[in-house]
């Protein structure tokens, strides 16, 4: 993990770098998937690297994304891509996998 100098905000923005996170958080906030469902929509990722990304995110990640994708649209007048649950209002929360394989593993789903 890079440096993040003390500072909170750089340690969530490091926490957020890399080519799959963004991408896993948004696949997740469309619908809950699987594991298995997952690997299939960023094909080319490794079982090994999504397991170590879904370890790292945590649910809590996705309604920070949401305030993110809010003020990415605003400040670059871009249409919204990150959906909110019409209903309540409220970010739809991907389920994240209750056990996520260790490395070797396989999954099915």
């Amino acid at each position: 993990m890079k440096d993040h100098h003390g500072c909170a905000v750089q340690a969530a923005i490091n926490t957020l770098s890399g080519k799959w996170k963004v991408l896993i958080v948004w696949h997740l906030s469309r619908s809950p998937l699987r594991f298995a469902a997952i690997r299939r929509k960023l094909k080319n990722i490794s079982e090994k690297v999504l397991t170590d990304q879904l370890r790292q995110l945590g649910k809590k990640l996705v309604p920070i994304m949401e305030t993110l994708c809010d003020w990415g649209s605003q400040h670059f007048h871009i249409k919204r891509s990150f959906p909110k649950d019409k209903g309540s209002g409220q970010l739809l929360l991907g389920n994240l996998p209750r056990q996520i394989p260790q490395s070797g593993e396989t999954t099915t789903g």
